[in-house]
């Protein structure tokens, strides 16, 4: 890689590269991989100890699907992350992206849609979803979701895992533990159902993770669609008979705006 000291050197090694791949392949319910390690140590804990407090975020959601805050402004942010963001986006990073998931041609974007930066405090949690498939203006497909999580300390007990579910059986597959330094990639679907599980943590401690998304050309049998919540088998009826109501009106009227020229307020 063009600079060593963004990444660990030993994830790029032939042999790791041949094992991610065979790991990301075999996954189910969809393919997705860990790896642990992933940033050189000292951009990993600058990352940390820089990251903004969780009221100085941009965008706060709150909401009957998730509580969780977002911002993508890195101006006045360490330069670490600017560092970071455009070390993910450089060609030589891409084309190990394309040679563990074998999917390509990959494209960044260059906003809030593109990549950023989440945060969650005590309550905090991500309803189980598949992600908005297309950009708005760009008119890309999103097919990769890269998360990087920067948690020196987390406890089993806290929650805060990323949890993958199995959309036909409608139950979870798998919860990644959102520990320091661990990425998680996962190929975007209409069969990638993720969620981050409600966090419980001590006043002084939040989830934090950096994300960025990575685009392919638009498959021309491909419609756009907006985040499509799905309820846990534990809901409340309530919120089983509310959830797809507001889904679906939120889909139509932002499917509206695509289709008179609007785009920009999507964004």
């Amino acid at each position: 890689m063009d600079n060593p000291a963004v990444f660990n050197h030993c994830i790029f090694q032939n042999d790791n590269i041949s094992t991610y791949r065979k790991s990301f392949d075999n996954a189910l319910p969809f393919r997705f991989i860990t790896i642990d390690n992933f940033l050189d140590p000292v951009l990993a804990e600058t990352l940390f100890r820089s990251f903004p407090a969780l009221g100085a975020m941009k965008t706060h959601y709150t909401g009957i699907n998730e509580r969780k805050a977002e911002d993508s402004n890195f101006t006045n942010l360490d330069k670490s992350f600017t560092t970071l963001h455009e070390s993910l986006s450089s060609p030589p990073f891409i084309d190990w992206l394309v040679s563990i998931t074998g999917i390509k041609p990959l494209h960044t974007i260059h906003d809030r849609l593109g990549y950023g930066l989440h945060q969650g405090g005590n309550g905090s949690f991500l309803d189980v979803h598949i992600d908005y498939n297309i950009h708005p203006s760009e008119k890309l497909h999103r097919k990769i979701n890269f998360i990087l999580f920067l948690n020196p300390e987390w406890q089993q007990d806290w929650g805060g895992f990323l949890e993958l579910w199995d959309g036909k059986e409608n139950k979870r597959a798998h919860a990644i533990a959102p520990l320091f330094n661990r990425i998680a990639i996962f190929e975007c679907s209409e069969i990638s159902y993720h969620g981050c599980s409600r966090i419980k943590v001590p006043a002084h401690i939040t989830r934090k993770s950096y994300y960025q998304y990575y685009f392919t050309p638009v498959p021309q049998h491909i419609r756009y669609h907006d985040t499509i919540f799905r309820t846990k088998p534990e809901d409340p009826l309530l919120k089983k008979a509310a959830v797809p109501i507001k889904d679906f009106l939120k889909n139509s009227v932002k499917k509206s705006m695509m289709t008179i020229g609007l785009k920009k307020f999507l964004k």
